[in-house]
């Protein structure tokens, strides 16, 4: 084990996540480990605790306690791809060059690990480099049962640019959805700060009650209806313009219109046996300037098997969208 380390976040690191900091520089430190020393105050940036989805900024001190040594880390087996799943990498593929990889994240795939999550994209990922220093990176997340577009970058450069980029919110998303119901009006915007909320099921987001929001997020949805059936479901168009955990998901039901299949936000009203009880959610698609040469990056992901079965049952077609819809 190694002593106790202050390390000076680099130019190149600017904007970085710290869970992603400590991925390039500790890699040996895994995921839950890292929550712990955050939650006990181990982990510090400029003394101050810190969560690992901060951003960081260049020069900022951040306090590494004592972690498994280099030796052990270089021990450790290269993880490798196997040919079954650098297959299914290329078989989701929807751009890429030397900076940057877009992928169609499948609904029911994790993101990353977790408690009894082995099989999820970062770990994929990991196969595709030597080391820390060439593996690709995450810019940004996805539910598990959220399908589509999700960037990663296969520089740490380019990591630290697309990772300011979302915090300063200079990309842009669009996300499809079937709700319930059909919203009144049919344009609008959810402004509604949220706040986490532990339950027996698992941890959920709700809106801010009054005194809660200093520690609530400010979250803000953009949504317009594309089409309904029979004001029973309508299929929308989402534009976040913060990146809340399940902010979408918490905002539609905040609305009164769930989407379609997410448990977890009060939909469990009985559907059409046509309908399949699945989350329809789907990041459509992204826009942003390239992190290396600045010209337009503009991706869209074709919908999942069940939400493309849905569309068919309600009638709604795709190649009529335009403006709002993210086909223009």
């Amino acid at each position: 084990m190694s002593g106790v380390q202050h390390v000076h976040v680099g130019n190149d690191e600017d904007g970085m996540r710290l869970d992603r900091w400590f991925r390039h520089h500790f890699p040996q430190v895994t995921q839950g480990y890292l929550q712990k020393l955050l939650r006990t105050g181990q982990v510090r940036v400029d003394g101050a605790r810190a969560k690992a989805a901060d951003r960081l900024s260049e020069g900022q001190e951040i306090r590494v306690p004592p972690v498994p040594s280099a030796d052990e880390r270089r021990a450790r087996p290269k993880p490798g791809l196997s040919a079954a799943d650098r297959d299914f990498l290329e078989s989701i593929t929807l751009y890429e060059d030397d900076d940057l990889l877009i992928l169609n994240k499948p609904s029911g795939i994790a993101v990353q690990g977790g408690t009894k999550t082995t099989r999820h994209i970062d770990g994929l990922l990991a196969g595709l480099g030597e080391d820390a220093d060439t593996r690709p990176r995450l810019v940004h997340r996805l539910d598990r049962d959220t399908s589509g577009v999700l960037v990663v970058a296969k520089k740490r450069q380019a990591a630290a640019k697309m990772g300011r980029m979302f915090q300063t919110r200079s990309v842009r998303k669009i996300y499809w959805a079937v709700v319930r119901g059909l919203p009144r009006p049919s344009q609008g915007k959810v402004d509604a700060a949220l706040i986490k909320a532990a339950t027996p099921e698992g941890d959920r987001v709700r809106a801010a009650r009054p005194g809660e929001h200093e520690e609530a997020q400010k979250a803000v949805t953009h949504f317009s209806v594309v089409d309904h059936a029979a004001q029973k479901f309508s299929w929308m168009s989402l534009k976040p313009v913060t990146g809340r955990q399940h902010q979408l998901r918490a905002h539609m039901a905040i609305l009164g219109h769930p989407i379609v299949g997410d448990d977890k936000y009060r939909d469990d009203r009985e559907l059409p046996d046509a309908i399949e009880n699945r989350l329809h959610l789907h990041a459509r698609r992204i826009a942003f300037p390239h992190p290396a040469t600045g010209k337009t990056v503009d991706v869209t992901a074709p919908l999942p098997e069940h939400m493309t079965r849905t569309f068919a049952v309600l009638g709604f077609q795709v190649n009529r969208v335009t403006g709002d819809g993210g086909e223009d």
